[in-house]
């Protein structure tokens, strides 16, 4: 009868562990869910900002582009017509 009573107590053990096991293996997936989450988060955010970013500095780059043509128009026309400095 005390050899029936240790192999109960070694099953309880036994799926004690295994509990506590579980527990601790959603605990860490848990956590690593989180992680991946918050890392999506972060790039998701990045992306939306960079993409701001770079629409504004190529406004910026367009704009830049167009006073250059315009200077250059000017400077080519000075260069054909060096009587409007005089």
């Amino acid at each position: 009868m005390s050899r029936a009573g240790g192999v109960g107590i070694t099953n309880a053990v036994n799926v004690g562990i295994a509990v506590q096991a579980d527990w601790e293996n959603r605990e860490f997936i848990s956590n690593l869910s989180l992680n991946v989450l918050r890392l999506f988060e972060f790039l998701t955010q990045f992306e939306a900002t960079t993409k701001s970013k770079l629409a504004n500095l190529n406004e910026k780059l367009n704009t830049l582009e167009r006073h250059l043509e315009l200077l250059e128009v000017q400077v080519s026309t000075a260069s054909a017509n060096p009587s409007l400095f005089n």
